[in-house]
């Protein structure tokens, strides 16, 4: 672990510079570490995929104090137990809601339904929370469908959609600008005010998505 420190009342530390299943793991012992210690003054605890970033009050600590402090209790070495949640999401994966199917099936020579099938018979873990609240960034994708971003990010991309942005997939909790390549979308919900973090889903939590019909979608409250 490297401290770095931000500003007098926040400091990140750094897991290294890749972002792989080691580091995540490295990332989510630490994180669930420091939030189980409950310490009063530290006010953000906010994991990514190489790193966290941590605020608190400095009339409670100081960076060399809090520092000290993290280090002594938290050992990555350790093979804990995590309690393991696997969250199933249905997805409605068509055209009308895919808005890049077509346009990504003739760009990597996958048929829809192949890239249905690779992008829904995964696990995927989720590695940050943020960009938008709720907007939950999920790795790996199969290397068969990376792709890159839009070259030209969509002004606005509807509440639901599930899309794919190089190695990344996640699903846009709200109506918001975009440029990752929709390739669905759900009724699932991935915002709430009345949760901690915002959102159901937490770092280190496991994600599936499940194709559904049309009329499954429409059943569930999706619009088209």
């Amino acid at each position: 672990m490297v401290f770095k420190v931000v500003n007098c009342d926040s400091f990140i530390i750094y897991f290294g510079d890749l972002i792989d299943e080691k580091i995540a793991l490295d990332i989510k012992k630490a994180y669930l570490g420091i939030k189980k210690l409950n310490l009063e003054g530290v006010i953000e605890i906010i994991p990514s995929y190489t790193s966290i970033f941590i605020s608190f009050d400095i009339f409670k600590y100081d960076f060399e104090t809090l520092k000290t402090l993290i280090e002594q209790n938290i050992n990555l070495e350790l093979d804990e137990i995590f309690e393991e949640k696997i969250v199933t999401i249905d997805v409605y994966y068509g055209t009308e809601v895919g808005f890049d199917l077509e346009y990504l099936s003739s760009k990597i020579t996958l048929s829809i339904e192949e890239i249905i099938e690779i992008h829904s018979n995964k696990l995927y873990d989720v590695y940050a929370i943020g960009f938008l609240p709720g907007f939950v960034y999920l790795a790996k994708v199969d290397e068969k469908i990376v792709f890159p971003r839009l070259s030209t990010p969509r002004k606005i991309v509807p509440k639901g959609s599930v899309a794919i942005a190089d190695f990344q997939t996640a699903i846009y909790p709200q109506q918001s600008p975009g440029g990752w390549n929709i390739i669905g979308k759900t009724a699932f919900e991935l915002f709430d005010k009345n949760l901690e973090t915002l959102s159901p889903l937490r770092v280190g939590d496991k994600v599936k998505f499940n194709p559904i019909s049309k009329e499954e979608f429409l059943s569930q409250g999706g619009v088209l």
